[in-house]
């Protein structure tokens, strides 16, 4: 077990027993979810999302990320269109992955102007990249497409976080784990 994964279950449970106890918390009981209206919980969330290692090839800028996030998600649910399955599971992930396509491409939107066009390219260049991947899997047979459907096994977590500050105009830097207290802050330079 590595210490990233000591410390996201630890920061995982002082979360749930921290903001459970907190007067803004809002608990679903009957079961383990639990939901929080918390600003200290979405900033321990975006600091485990932003602390973990991206895929590859994915860009490391906000702006950027949320174009590769579409691209890989709109992908993934033009594949599964290409299967014309009733499956019903097949068609909950095609409708989520939907879901998640609009609310990518809503945040591109809005922080699209905002971009210089350094940005801009970077962005287009990493989602062309992936369009260009799904499409040599489109042409491959249908056991193929039916496979790598099956296999997708979705974003990183940084991706929702990426969206929301790319369309809410944050420019502060991310909270780290130093900052929301999961890992010691680093040593005064003397």
């Amino acid at each position: 077990m590595t210490v990233r994964s000591l410390l996201l279950g630890t920061a995982m449970a002082v979360g749930l027993a921290g903001t459970a106890a907190a007067q803004d918390a809002v608990m679903r009981t009957g079961g383990t979810d639990a939901v929080f209206a918390s600003q200290n919980t979405e900033r321990m969330w975006e600091a485990v999302a932003y602390s973990n290692p991206l895929p590859p090839g994915a860009p490391t800028a906000d702006y950027p990320l949320v174009a590769w996030c579409e691209a890989m998600v709109s992908g993934h649910v033009a594949l599964g269109e290409s299967l014309n399955t009733d499956d019903e599971l097949d068609l909950e992930l095609i409708e989520l992955g939907r879901a998640e396509e609009r609310k990518f491409s809503r945040a591109l939107e809005v922080a699209g102007p905002r971009q210089n066009p350094e940005m801009l390219e970077v962005a287009e260049t990493a989602a062309a990249g992936v369009r260009a991947r799904w499409s040599r899997m489109m042409e491959q047979d249908l056991i193929a497409r039916d496979e790598t459907f099956g296999l997708f096994f979705g974003l990183p977590g940084r991706c929702e976080h990426a969206a929301r500050r790319i369309r809410e105009n944050i420019t502060t830097p991310p909270a780290t784990l130093a900052d929301v207290g999961l890992e010691p802050a680093p040593a005064a330079s003397e």
